[in-house]
């Protein structure tokens, strides 16, 4: 038997290392993990207790229509029920936008180093996919709008952009989508969104109500601290959701996740508490990168790219032997060969990686002498 042939050459993604796997291997007791910019304060508690308060139910099929989530979060959002969808994460919406709009012959537009499951999905849908290199670690938009064709199909915008954790400002989005032909679907990546600060970010809700072809992503699995339940969703025009809503899978997003997402979608202060912390901790590593000499890219998710001035893989490898998993940028996914990406964490946890930054800077500069 033979698989589809456009599939043969696509990577398995590759998670960051578990901190069972690190300790098993290395024999460490004490292991922090800051690759995956999970939230390192949890979920909320009332999240907690509608999970336990689910189990009752395990043996029931979820509400495939999502009735209760999707009424709390068209309130939260001001939007009507008919323009939300959901997944299991975001980038099962990605994956289903791919498959409701993308085939052989069509092109669809990314960055050159964004989230990996766009050109994933893409290729297995048989699209061209065209990458515009990032400029200055940020979207290039105007160069984005240079290569649209009239074969493009879908345009993808991460903001904040992961893995370099910048965005591209309201003004350059609105200026980009007033350009864009309406026959372009833009997807608006904005799973991070929750934690930034900068009030020049652009608020994906407010340009889906201004613009048809807009569609905005939004997950449970980053600050609302629910990435093991596996929820995410998008948010755009009734005709856009419906097609989308077509090739989702039938209870796609449990019972779990779904009283999990509604407890957690009433519990805004948790969140608000999760962004303080969150903006004082890129502060603290800016502060201390900029103390060992090293270069970041601003930062507006949950976390940071940070150029250590030397192989990533060896950097990697050391803060492992210490205990701290990061993300090392030599990776295909993140594409940044002396960089890595670090979860902001708690501020304990922020303190243990610069600790062990610091010590594996020093090391490797004495064997590079």
């Amino acid at each position: 038997m033979q698989p589809k042939a456009r599939i043969m050459h696509l990577p398995v993604y590759q998670p960051g290392k578990p901190i069972d796997e690190v300790k098993r291997e290395l024999g460490l007791t004490d292991v922090i993990k800051l690759a995956s910019n999970e939230n390192p304060f949890g979920c909320s508690p009332k999240a907690k207790e509608a999970i336990i308060a689910h189990v009752d139910q395990a043996n029931i099929y979820p509400d495939g229509a999502s009735v209760e989530l999707k009424s709390a979060l068209s309130a939260l959002h001001g939007v009507t029920p008919d323009q939300i969808v959901f997944g299991a994460g975001s980038d099962e919406v990605i994956l289903m936008i791919a498959r409701a709009y993308l085939s052989p012959g069509d092109e669809t537009i990314m960055a050159d180093r964004t989230f990996p499951q766009y050109r994933h999905n893409a290729e297995i849908e048989g699209a061209t996919v065209v990458e515009v290199p990032l400029k200055d670690g940020t979207h290039d938009l105007e160069a984005m709008l240079a290569a649209v064709t009239d074969k493009t199909k879908v345009v993808w915008v991460c903001n904040p952009n992961n893995p370099t954790s910048t965005i591209v400002t309201k003004d350059e989005v609105e200026s980009f989508l007033a350009r864009v032909p309406s026959s372009v679907m833009v997807v608006l990546d904005e799973a991070y969104i929750e934690y930034v600060v900068d009030e020049r970010f652009p608020n994906g809700l407010e340009l889906v109500k201004k613009y048809p072809n807009v569609v905005t992503l939004r997950t449970f699995s980053k600050a609302y601290g629910l990435a093991s339940l596996r929820i995410g969703y998008g948010i755009g025009r009734p005709e856009l959701i419906k097609s989308i809503n077509q090739v989702r899978e039938p209870f796609n997003t449990t019972g779990f996740a779904q009283a999990a997402a509604l407890a957690a979608v009433q519990d805004q202060a948790f969140i608000d508490g999760c962004r303080k912390a969150n903006a004082a901790g890129i502060v603290y590593l800016r502060e201390q990168f900029d103390r060992l000499g090293l270069r970041s890219f601003p930062a507006h998710g949950n976390f940071v790219l940070v150029d250590c001035a030397r192989d990533a893989k060896t950097v990697y490898e050391e803060l492992l032997k210490k205990g701290v998993i990061v993300r090392g940028g030599h990776t295909a996914s993140i594409g940044f060969p002396t960089m890595i990406r670090v979860t902001v964490g708690s501020e304990a946890q922020n303190r243990t990686f610069i600790e062990a930054l610091t010590a594996v800077l020093q090391e490797t500069a004495v064997a590079a002498e």
